[in-house]
Order: C-alpha cells, then structure tokens, then sequence
C-alpha cells in the first residue's frame, strides 16, 4: 500500500520564466491568406510538408484556420506538395518478395 500523504502539502512546480511566443507572420489588419501566396504558405509547413501547429506558428485560432484552409487549397490545386520528397527513404516495391521468373 502506499503510504499517506500528509494533507495540505502540494508540491509546487518551479517558477520558469516561458519564451515569448513569435509569430512566423505578422498579418496586417483585413489583411487575408491566399492559397496562391505559396512563398507565405510555406513559412507554416514543415520540411516533411505538414501544416505546422498553432503553438508552433503563434497564429490566433482563426487564423490558423484560415492558413490550414489555405494550404490544403493549394495543395489541391498542385502549387504545395502533400509531403517532401525524401531521397534517403527506402523504396518500397509493389510485389512480393519473391524473385520472379
């Protein structure tokens, strides 16, 4: 069994002075997200090609809305890739493993 704590006593966490947060982007006021400013778009992707987070980007919610709209816009349209292209990934092939004859 584990033995009792004693009552009123919490242990408190240490007192960290947190970075301030920056924002990749400063967007003026009215100012709006273009799925076609791809330059923009990739300043909130990673180099894998996924949409950077909110915590990451600093953005207000809304607008992290409106830049994930954007980017999965322009990558339907073609303009953005859906991921990187890596050269060190191992190719998979589409049979099996045996050799054929």
């Amino acid at each position: 069994m584990a033995s009792p704590k004693a009552p009123g006593r919490r242990r408190r966490r240490p007192e960290i002075n947190p970075k301030k947060k920056r924002a990749v982007y400063k967007f003026a006021e009215g100012e709006t997200v273009d799925y076609k400013d791809v330059a923009l778009l990739r300043k909130f992707m990673s180099d894998r090609g996924k949409i950077r987070s909110r915590r990451v980007t600093g953005l207000s919610p809304r607008r992290q809305r409106e830049v994930a709209l954007a980017i999965k816009n322009a990558r339907e349209m073609a303009l953005l890739p859906y991921t990187s292209q890596r050269s060190g990934a191992p190719q998979r092939s589409g049979g099996s493993h045996r050799s054929r004859r």
